[in-house]
């Protein structure tokens, strides 16, 4: 009986995330759930690649206090209600420590609601999502480390103003993210001194843009904001230039370069400009770059490329494993969520990570690049 008892005390403790969740054969478990499959496919691939190379150069190096990481990853399609349920199913199966690039505001939003980080006292870092709602929510158990899309719209707003440019139109995705960042971007306009002249959606996991291709083209915008992912933007751009509509399109940080001129190709795709929030995946003037390139070389991984997703994947796993040294060894959930609040300008090779209790958006960097006619970025 006073076995039974025991055991039960100890998994509640682990449940809690009050015991050490490292295995006796000195390993951590980090769990993922995202899109690998659907029009996201790319972006949660290239996120869990870029977390498995930051982890396998720890790994390689002896891992962290002698215990070696583990990135386990499940599927969820873009759907939020699986989001939910894979993770649900992962605690109970892999008693993850923490987990790590999630991707969808919607998405994220669910786990909130649901409550599934708070019942199970697990962090949640470096999803791929600034969304306004969710930064102004600081919920204890989410650490964002990119910049907010509110952000990202400022700094585009703000250029494109002071360059000349006053008429602004908006295509958003019909959801949780797309209203959220279609929010920040009409109040963003407003400030700068411009106008919103039109908007127009679409539906969530499609590219179906046509109507809003006829909208914001007969109001004849000088620059068009695109709240949107990568197959939605680069449909949108194609069918644009196609019915002869030639205004400046600027997407967000969402929306992946190389995958939009692999969708289109370069010459429809030359003159697209994006946000940023990690530094350009080419620039070896940047510590984390250099960093990423080298085991990139060393470790080769398959059927992805360095592009910003990935360092942006890469970026976030190596802000967890800075909180996991400072939280010593074996650590539980309770202590990693409390190191990683108490992280304070961490530089994490040239950009800088900040989290407090009140604020657990812990990055600033945004970045603007245009797509050449070779098909490459530039600042």
């Amino acid at each position: 009986m006073k076995l039974i008892s025991f055991l039960c005390s100890a998994w509640t403790l682990l449940l809690l995330g009050l015991g050490p969740l490292t295995s006796a054969a000195g390993e951590i478990v980090i769990g993922q759930v995202a899109a690998f499959s659907g029009p996201l496919a790319p972006t949660g691939s290239h996120m869990r690649a870029g977390a498995q190379l930051c982890f396998d150069a720890v790994n390689a190096e002896g891992g962290i206090h002698g215990a070696t990481l583990r990135l386990i990853a499940k599927d969820d399609g873009y759907k939020s209600d699986e989001t939910v349920r894979l993770a649900r199913a992962m605690l109970k199966e892999s008693q993850p420590l923490a987990f790590i690039g999630f991707v969808g505001t919607g998405n994220v939003e669910a786990m909130l609601e649901q409550k599934v980080l708070s019942e199970a006292g697990i962090p949640l870092i470096a999803v791929r999502s600034g969304a306004a709602s969710l930064v102004r929510r600081n919920d204890p158990f989410l650490f964002i480390t990119r910049a907010s899309y509110a952000e990202e719209v400022e700094k585009i707003t703000e250029q494109y103003v002071t360059t000349g440019y006053t008429r602004f139109a908006i295509l958003f995705q019909n959801d949780a993210f797309g209203l959220d960042v279609l929010a920040s971007a009409e109040q963003a306009i407003t400030r700068a001194g411009g106008f919103l002249v039109a908007k127009g959606s679409y539906a969530k996991n499609t590219t179906e843009v046509e109507a809003a291709v006829k909208t914001i083209g007969a109001a004849k915008p000088q620059a068009v904001i695109m709240i949107a992912n990568t197959a939605a933007s680069a449909e949108f751009v194609k069918q644009s230039r196609a019915a002869g509509y030639f205004a400046q399109f600027v997407a967000l940080s969402v929306t992946d370069a190389a995958q939009v001129v692999s969708r289109i190709g370069a010459d429809k795709a030359e003159g697209l400009v994006l946000t940023q929030v990690v530094p350009d995946p080419n620039s070896r003037a940047v510590p984390l770059i250099r960093e990423v390139q080298d085991n990139f070389a060393k470790f080769a991984p398959k059927e992805v490329t360095a592009n910003h997703t990935f360092v942006e994947g890469y970026l976030g796993a190596k802000v967890l494993v800075e909180a996991l040294r400072r939280a010593g060894p074996n650590p539980t959930r309770k202590k990693l969520r409390d190191t990683l609040e108490a992280m304070k300008n961490y530089d994490a090779g040239g950009v800088f990570i900040t989290f407090s209790a009140n604020r657990h958006a812990g990055s600033r960097f945004v970045d603007i690049t245009i797509l050449n006619r070779a098909g490459k970025l530039l600042r």
